[in-house]
């Protein structure tokens, strides 16, 4: 018995530095409406075995050709992205749509040269000016998956609004608060809502550059679209699809509760490892990578919330 439990873990562990060692991404598209796909990430840190996988990418297959939403963290993955969906359609790339500037979203771009690439300007502004040190910090975390992975700008500044777009109709909507430019993708004809990095499923929200106010007025106009007759399911951008709109309030609920526990801590003169240090709430306990990401959080918005607690002092 023992034998079999070594033999085993043996093998597992044989099996992943294989995937390793080949750089496999071992991308599955699910299908989550007709002609609507997405390949799933896990719910990690970026690390030297998942290779920077924690994101969501996707794609529509429309009578005019593929349209590939966000194209992953290295150009391996958008290498493995273009087979995978040449396994399901036939169908030529039409273009590559950004949904905001953050690494794991846009640094598979060089892998799609020659099609065109699209994103708000505040997205694009965000990769010509931090792209290449997300990439140098992606090399730091993910090793050699990384390899030959450029930051490739998008080329073309997307219009929000509906647009027609090979038989299908796709509601464009310009929002922000996860970054300065957050882009929403609702494909009406599948009733489909690709929220990028603006809603986490199960998995606490990254907050670099987050301004939460504007953030959790976002989520409202999202939460709106989950309530339309035609909706089907909403995409996060980590995490998994969901068919009602609880990621959204989930993604909320940290975000109000993160919010206000900055502001308490710096009211009660807290200094910045004692607020650390405190443990989540119970109902984010279970949450994946919660204590790593709200340490990361306070890092990045306690000290903007000491200012105000010094500010309101005076």
């Amino acid at each position: 018995m023992k034998r079999l439990i070594f033999s085993c873990l043996l093998g597992s562990f044989c099996t992943l530095l294989a995937a390793e060692s080949n750089f496999d991404y071992g991308l599955q598209a699910q299908r989550v409406a007709d002609d609507v796909y997405v390949f799933i990430g896990r719910n990690e840190d970026f690390s030297t075995v998942n290779g920077g996988n924690i994101v969501n990418t996707g794609f529509i297959v429309t009578a005019a050709g593929l349209v590939v939403i966000d194209s992953g963290p290295s150009l391996r993955y958008g290498q493995q992205m273009q087979q995978a969906m040449k396994k399901l359609s036939s169908a030529t790339l039409l273009q590559v749509i950004n949904t905001h500037h953050h690494p794991d979203h846009f640094l598979g771009n060089q892998a799609f040269a020659g099609t065109p690439i699209v994103a708000l300007e505040a997205t694009r502004q965000g990769i010509a000016s931090e792209g290449n040190v997300f990439a140098e910090n992606l090399y730091r975390l993910s090793g050699d998956w990384m390899k030959g992975t450029e930051s490739v700008p998008p080329t073309a500044t997307i219009v929000p609004g509906r647009v027609p777009l090979g038989g299908r109709t796709l509601r464009l909507l310009a929002l922000d608060g996860h970054t300065d430019g957050d882009l929403a993708i609702y494909d009406e004809t599948s009733g489909v809502l690709f929220a990028g990095d603006l809603v986490f499923n199960n998995r606490a929200p990254t907050t670099p550059h987050a301004r939460i106010k504007r953030w959790l007025a976002s989520l409202d106009t999202l939460e709106a679209i989950t309530r339309e007759p035609g909706f089907t399911a909403i995409v996060p951008g980590h995490g998994a699809i969901a068919r009602d709109g609880a990621p959204i309030r989930q993604t909320r609920a940290w975000l109000r509760w993160l919010d206000q526990a900055m502001r308490e801590a710096a009211a009660a003169g807290f200094d910045l490892n004692e607020v650390m240090a405190r443990p989540l709430p119970a109902e984010f306990a279970e949450m994946a990578v919660g204590v790593r990401e709200y340490q990361r959080s306070v890092g990045h918005l306690f000290p903007a919330a000491e200012q105000e607690a010094l500010g309101h002092a005076h």
